[in-house]
């Protein structure tokens, strides 16, 4: 990503996983999933906040654009869920994602009433319309639980 504030076009933006590799699901040339970032991110979160709410946004990821699918919020209270289980929450959505990312919220007693949750969600929600790289705010993970990121491509 440059250091340029300029904003970058809707959907101007392209992931990579934190191993600089384009980001996308499960290939069939890839016989073994590697190890995945979530539970280690899941662990570590925890160890500092305790139980805590998080603003979800599942993402479709094409070659030069990063599109917002669906969000909600879940509420984490310990840290024993793995990727498999939180990947199969997700095949609820019925929509074919690439990639997800969590924006950890709390107060001071811990997960924030749903109500809450939902009125965060909608900023969040307002936020990502203008700008695809607050993906990079959370943590934000390819569909086998891999940390990556967005990074602004220039206008052709």
């Amino acid at each position: 990503m440059s250091t340029s504030r300029r904003k970058p076009r809707a959907g101007g933006a392209k992931a990579r996983t934190h191993e600089g590799h384009a980001a996308g699901g499960p290939s069939l040339a890839d016989s073994v999933p590697p190890a995945d970032d979530f539970s280690d991110w899941l662990a570590e979160t925890y160890a500092q906040e305790g139980d805590f709410t998080a603003l979800v946004v599942l993402v479709a990821i094409g070659e030069t654009r990063v599109t917002p699918l669906a969000s909600t919020f879940l509420t984490f209270v310990g840290d024993e869920i793995g990727w498999s289980q939180i990947a199969g929450l997700f095949a609820g959505a019925k929509k074919a994602w690439d990639g997800v990312s969590f924006f950890p919220v709390l107060d001071a007693d811990g997960p924030i009433e749903n109500a809450e949750a939902r009125a965060r969600l909608r900023q969040l929600e307002s936020r990502l319309t203008e700008d695809r790289l607050v993906l990079n705010e959370g943590a934000f993970f390819d569909s086998w639980g891999r940390k990556m990121k967005i990074e602004e491509i220039a206008p052709h």
